[in-house]
């Protein structure tokens, strides 16, 4: 076994968590269970990762396995990785056939008659998404192992999501391969990226639970907590602004978890003005910001503010708009309409 693939399927192994080694090289299914027995799971990683190397020198272990082993850990804790969603487009509306066996010899024919140095490997999983992982060299390397790139493809969908270490020369490249292989004639990237590959995917593929529609509030449930010298009036009011808020927050929100995104981003660009007679603001250079709202889960912080008390009901459409646009970057821009030129309120 080449001293390179065994160094790569110790350092995959490494990386596992020591509880899960097991599970994952089982999954994996190149070592066989008797081969399994003889590991010892107790000791420490370091120990464990030499004597898998060691069972799959007894195999002749080659770069095909090691890059199976990679996309099944990949698989495994994909949350680890920042996933960016590409749409794709036909000419037209119909649909065709599906097969992979011709999707695998396209991909490869036009991302090797590019690049030679190139180790392009494919696992399919059971919800029709193929996984498929681009190990990147040049005319003169051979591929890096370390840094490749990762795509997610799910069959008879226009949606790619790509985590990708790559040169900007080579992103083209792994671009036209797709829609060639998927019989596609365009792609874009979309303002849309996340670690959470299972909510870009809830996203995209509408599976959220935001509702947008109209709902009519219910008495919210709870003891009596006020007191009994407290004004009715006031009491009333509380109530109401509760339900109110309560409502307001459903409909935009809906009643179920919220796709899980880290991070909204928004880029502004506008013109600062003055009355000319001031002389104050007289260059027509835009004045440019970022904002960006950051949080372990933006979505499900974003629905807790009304009712915290934090900001006023509804929350901005600028805020809300994320899930239902398929999007978390946004550019806006002045123009002569009553909205920005990147954002139309939904």
């Amino acid at each position: 076994m080449d001293e390179t693939v065994a160094e790569y399927i110790r350092r995959t192994v490494l990386k596992i968590p020591r509880d899960e080694i097991k599970t994952v090289l089982e999954k994996w299914g190149f070592l066989s269970k008797a081969q399994l027995q003889t590991l010892n799971f107790h000791q420490i990683k370091d120990s464990i990762s030499h004597d898998v190397v060691q069972l799959c020198e007894e195999n002749s272990a080659d770069i095909k396995q090691a890059a199976v082993l990679d996309i099944i850990y990949n698989h495994i804790y994909q949350n680890k990785r920042m996933w960016s969603v590409y749409q794709m487009k036909k000419s037209g509306e119909e649909l065709e056939y599906f097969d992979i066996t011709d999707f695998k010899k396209k991909f490869k024919g036009r991302l090797r008659s590019a690049l030679k140095n190139v180790t392009i490997t494919f696992k399919e999983y059971e919800d029709n998404a193929i996984w498929i992982r681009v190990a990147w060299g040049t005319p003169y390397k051979k591929p890096n192992q370390y840094k490749p790139s990762y795509v997610v493809y799910h069959s008879q969908t226009p949606y790619v999501f790509i985590s990708a270490s790559v040169l900007k020369s080579n992103l083209p490249l792994l671009c036209q391969a797709l829609i060639v292989a998927s019989n596609y004639h365009d792609i874009r990237e979309m303002e849309l990226r996340s670690h959470s590959l299972n909510s870009l995917k809830d996203i995209v593929f509408k599976r959220y639970s935001q509702n947008f529609q109209t709902y009519y509030a219910k008495p919210l449930q709870g003891g009596n907590v006020e007191s009994e010298s407290a004004d009715i009036r006031i009491v009333q009011e509380n109530r109401s602004e509760k339900e109110r808020i309560h409502r307001l927050n459903w409909e935009v929100f809906g009643g179920g978890p919220q796709p899980k995104l880290e991070f909204a981003q928004y880029r502004l660009e506008t013109m600062l003005k003055s009355d000319p007679k001031m002389g104050v603001l007289d260059k027509k250079e835009p004045f440019r910001c970022l904002v960006k709202f950051s949080s372990p889960h933006l979505l499900e912080s974003l629905k807790s503010l009304a009712p915290a008390g934090v900001a006023d009901a509804p929350v901005s459409p600028l805020l809300t708009c994320i899930p239902h646009k398929a999007r978390n970057y946004f550019k806006i821009r002045e123009k002569k309409g009553l909205f920005p030129e990147s954002f139309v309120s939904p």
